[in-house]
């Protein structure tokens, strides 16, 4: 798993938690403040009502001065949104008194639905005589002889609207703050605690690519382990590979030795039809343990991980040692190279691939021979970059049946040009092992054109 895929799901899964936890806790806090501010609005309805069933209950007062107690002046100005009423309930025809801020209207009355308290308070929302939305309380009162009565004091519920509204104003500005600086910190923690791993992907890039051999660097307690464990899986690696090429020696002095000495003898009787077929058996096999000896080399060398060649240096020093050698002829070699490509391999093999093609090239050219060297970038998600080497020259070239031929393993068109025949196959054989290959086809200035894709960085 990517790091930054990590950090990404990470984050969206905080970020989630974060909004989701955020909501509840507003809905939570938004209610339990609703509840209180009714509550506070219920108890002072309460005390009103109270005052008013003191009030019923001592009748003995002077009608001016009755429910002068309230001590509220909104109940005295009309439609303040402020009343009280009082029914009496046990004649056939209702009578009630009511505050002057009812004016001619009344209260209704709540249903039995409302919520109904242990004192035998009833409360609830009405509509008011103004279509208000009123917060009311009632209480039946049974004075015996004097008379039953029901008593209402309704308040204007605004005020519990526009506090709640209020509140959930200052708690969504409060939570959006708070969200902010949750989502900043968790985009920090988040950096901040992945670094590591993506510091641990850059440097595994770097020993791949071969700007480095081992993580370095200090790493936390958390993450120190597998930074341990990945070099030493390097180490074992590089180990089992010097092991391989010490065996792949040692196998190949073994057997030339006694192939050695089987030439000698078989050379002392050189007239002898029968030493004439053990050299060229001999020969065959030296050929075949050289080639195979040649591929386990490679092998292990392509399990070491982080070898890069450069190649522009490379190409360079074959093209002046080529000219060199066939300077006599005149050849002229033309590089074009990227000066940044890459090999993801040896140099070793690098100079034996790119060698035969060009000395290849360089017997069969007339006079001219063209080396051009480029890096792509893939395509496809998750490949490599790919580091292509076209040699061209401006020979005969070769048929389609005659470029089949010369890729086997020995096979000459011409015998008058020097060399064993195994410089294109071996170059085939290199290439597969890198995960390459060689394409023969028409070079555009007239002969035969070699291009060798092989993994680049």
């Amino acid at each position: 798993m990517r790091a930054s895929s990590l950090a990404t799901r990470l984050f969206l899964s905080a970020t989630a938690w974060v909004v989701v936890i955020l909501i509840i806790t507003g809905f939570v806090l938004s209610s339990v403040y609703r509840d209180a501010t009714e509550r506070a609005f219920d108890r002072r309805l309460n005390l009103y009502l109270r005052t008013l069933i003191a009030e019923v209950a001592t009748p003995d007062e002077p009608p001016d001065r009755q429910f002068q107690s309230l001590g509220e002046p909104l109940f005295e100005l009309p439609l303040s949104g402020w009343y009280w009423q009082i029914t009496r309930t046990d004649t056939e025809k209702a009578e009630t008194r009511a505050s002057r801020s009812l004016w001619d209207k009344k209260l209704p009355k709540l249903d039995e639905s409302a919520e109904l308290t242990a004192a035998g308070v009833r409360l609830g929302y009405v509509d008011g005589p103004e279509g208000q939305d009123l917060r009311m309380v009632e209480r039946p009162v049974d004075l015996g002889a004097d008379g039953k009565f029901l008593v209402s004091v309704a308040g204007d519920a605004t005020e519990i609207f526009d506090e709640t509204r209020s509140f959930d104003y200052y708690l969504g500005g409060t939570f959006a703050a708070l969200g902010i600086v949750l989502l900043l910190t968790t985009i920090f923690q988040v950096r901040f605690g992945l670094a590591p791993l993506k510091r641990i992907s850059d440097s595994i890039a770097d020993i791949r690519s071969g700007r480095a051999e081992r993580l370095e660097g200090q790493f936390p307690v958390e993450i120190a382990p597998l930074a341990r464990e990945t070099n030493a899986l390097i180490d074992a690696n590089r180990e089992i590979v010097e092991r391989a090429r010490t065996h792949v020696g040692n196998l190949a002095h073994a057997i030339k030795t006694p192939l050695s000495v089987i030439v000698n003898e078989a050379s002392a009787h050189g007239a002898d039809p029968f030493a004439t077929k053990v050299l060229e058996q001999a020969d065959v096999m030296r050929d075949q343990v050289a080639h195979h000896l040649e591929r386990a080399r490679i092998a292990a060398r392509l399990t070491i991980v982080g070898t890069v060649t450069e190649v522009a240096p490379a190409i360079e020093a074959l093209r002046r040692t080529m000219e060199k050698i066939h300077r006599d002829r005149g050849i002229v070699i033309e590089v074009e190279a990227d000066p940044q490509a890459k090999f993801r391999g040896e140099r070793q093999d690098f100079e034996e691939m790119a060698g035969n093609l060009v000395d290849n090239a360089c017997k069969w050219a007339a006079s001219r021979v063209f080396i051009e060297m480029r890096v792509e970038r893939p395509v496809e998600p998750g490949a490599g970059p790919i580091l292509r080497i076209i040699v061209d020259d401006d020979g005969r070239g070769l048929s389609a049946a005659e470029r089949a031929q010369v890729a086997r393993r020995g096979q000459r068109l011409d015998e008058s040009k020097p060399g064993s025949g195994l410089g294109l196959s071996i170059v085939v054989d290199l290439a597969a092992l890198y995960g390459g290959s060689l394409v023969l086809g028409n070079a555009p200035i007239g002969g035969l054109r070699a291009e060798l894709a092989l993994p680049g960085v």
